[in-house]
């Protein structure tokens, strides 16, 4: 199949273009952003060799619908939505931090702690924690921002004392990451999932926090089944996940981790489609419809005509 792991378009007014892990970002007139959702896909910080059908699209169009759904409690970037793979917005001035908060001890939080560490970004856990056990409360564990490499912890206390964000924004951000992720489970709980964890990127747009980037999707979050959750635990079981973690889980088995030497295990056509089916498959489980394949065919031709075309009404 198809898949789209590049773009190289010449836009009108494009003052720079920014090839991230997964998205291509343009500039127009340090005005607007083009963000283009590519097929590519990365685990630890690591850009994989082949691209997966579809991943963008359920990417945008998650990203877009809880935006959309959580414009109430904080402004966001987002103007329009003109292609499938494609969000256009204001141009923000972003934190240096992503806010990464945890309801449960999973994924990274859940190796720091099963590695003996009682202490994940300046917040300490208690004894007797179990591996995707619910945590007493919800918490917040930065990283930076890494422009390249790997995003590094970091703890409230270390973020004021740098100076990467000011005491009185970063309540404003601690805030609404709460607020978000209490709607984001809200949302989760009526589709049969648990919002386990989750991670929010702001911004300054004329002077105001502003929610940036995506939210919500797999890329930036891991969901559990609620249906059979409590049994799981009980027996010792794995949760039965919806996010990309059984990626990391398979290139750990095949001996990657992105260290320095190891070399990323060959991915078969067979297991890159099953990667794209387990995305539509969250698609369909978090928003509860029905995911409508976009034509794979002339995929740049398409997209770059979309954008245009969109950029005509807002320039």
């Amino acid at each position: 199949m198809n898949a789209l792991t590049a773009t190289n378009f010449k836009l009108p007014k494009q003052k720079s273009f920014y090839k991230g892990k997964v998205r291509d970002v343009y500039n127009i007139d340090d005005k607007l952003l083009v963000m283009v959702a590519s097929d590519r896909i990365s685990a630890f910080d690591v850009v994989l060799p082949k691209g997966i059908p579809y991943k963008g699209q359920v990417l945008n169009q998650v990203a877009n619908k809880f935006l959309a759904e959580t414009k109430d409690i904080v402004p966001n970037w987002i103007l329009d939505m003109p292609d499938p793979v494609v969000s256009i917005g204001k141009l923000c001035e972003p934190f240096k931090v992503e806010m990464v908060i945890r309801g449960y001890l999973a994924g990274h939080a859940a190796r720091t702690y099963n590695n003996g560490l009682r202490e994940l970004c300046g917040v300490k856990l208690p004894e007797g924690l179990k591996e995707n056990g619910k945590l007493p409360e919800p918490i917040i564990t930065p990283t930076t921002k890494a422009s390249e490499g790997h995003d590094e912890d970091i703890s409230r206390d270390e973020i004021l004392k740098q100076g990467i964000v000011s005491e009185e924004h970063y309540v404003q951000l601690e805030n609404y990451t709460r607020r978000l992720y209490q709607r984001g489970q809200e949302i989760a709980n009526k589709m049969g999932l648990i919002l386990v964890d989750t991670k929010y990127e702001f911004g300054l747009y004329n002077g105001q926090v502003t929610l940036m980037d995506e939210i919500h999707t797999p890329d930036s979050s891991r969901y559990f089944y609620a249906e059979g959750y409590e049994e799981r635990q009980r027996n010792g079981e794995e949760q039965k996940q919806l996010s990309k973690e059984f990626v990391r889980k398979w290139l750990i088995a095949n001996g990657f981790q992105g260290k320095d030497g190891q070399v990323i295990p060959e991915m078969s056509e067979a297991w890159v489609n099953e990667i794209s089916d387990r995305y539509i498959e969250l698609y369909e489980k978090v928003t509860g419809e029905r995911f409508v394949k976009h034509d794979l065919s002339n995929l740049l031709e398409r997209v770059e005509k979309n954008i245009l075309t969109s950029l005509n009404k807002l320039l």
